[in-house]
């Protein structure tokens, strides 16, 4: 379990690690208690934007990836989520629709948890309150930080400071490989890496063959492994006319 003590003596999440790792064997075993598992496969929506909502979901296994829908019907990326994570669970504390879609990468099992249990395990277990609170917080500063890199940083230097945010999150979950290579965990595309950039899939392509020229990734498909991750942390730091940036 990922745990970090707080200022006061508790244990309060650890900022790498998900909601699930946060919390303590009686808290899970609540939680398991309140709800049941499921099994979706590839593309399964795990949540619909603009449902009510009157479930939340935990992440166990497998990778999902959020979306939002915009009047003109053209998905955007907005994030991934994997085990461990907490997803859909803001409509259903919010007391609204649903504000983006959940759809399953590949493989996912989840425990899903009725609106009415988990507030009730909330109201039972009120550090846990503590806990949600601090994974809205983080996913709103990782929301400014990926504007703040879409204003700032173009073509492979934008790509390259998604990779190495994606390839943190990934050693999260699984060990480096020989040299400390990182493999991308999450299954996305080029088309799908595109919109979380707001770029073209040829966009993508073009920035991964001078990420590939750089020696910092290799790639398969659906597959891309971060083979120099403190190399690629210096090329996204680096300024765009030195990253070898093109215009998007």
């Amino acid at each position: 379990m990922s745990e970090r003590t707080g200022s006061r003596g508790g244990v309060a999440a650890d900022p790498g690690g998900g909601f699930w790792d946060a919390l303590d064997e009686p808290e899970r075993a609540a939680l398991r208690g309140a709800g049941r598992t499921r099994t979706y496969q590839p593309r399964a929506p795990l949540c619909y934007q603009g449902d009510d909502s009157d479930h939340i979901i935990i992440i166990e296994t497998g990778w999902a990836k959020v979306s939002y829908a915009g009047e003109d019907g053209r998905a955007v990326v907005l994030a991934v989520r994997g085990p461990g994570d907490l997803v859909c669970e803001s409509a259903v504390l919010g007391r609204r629709e649903r504000s983006a879609t959940v759809q399953a990468l590949d493989r996912v099992r989840a425990l899903i948890v009725p609106a009415a249990r988990f507030t009730a395990f909330l109201d039972a277990h009120p550090r846990v309150w503590l806990l949600v609170s601090g994974t809205f917080v983080r996913r709103l500063d990782d929301a400014d930080r990926r504007l703040q890199a879409h204003v700032s940083a173009q073509g492979a230097r934008r790509l390259a400071i998604l990779l190495a945010e994606l390839a943190d999150l990934s050693a999260r979950h699984a060990s480096p490989g020989p040299g400390g290579a990182i493999a991308i965990a999450p299954p996305l595309s080029q088309e799908e890496l595109g919109s979380w950039m707001d770029a073209s899939r040829e966009t993508v392509a073009r920035a991964l063959s001078t990420l590939r020229r750089e020696g910092l990734v290799s790639t398969g498909w659906r597959k891309i492994t971060v083979v120099d991750p403190a190399g690629l942390r210096a090329f996204a730091r680096s300024p765009d006319d030195q990253a070898g940036s093109f215009t998007l």
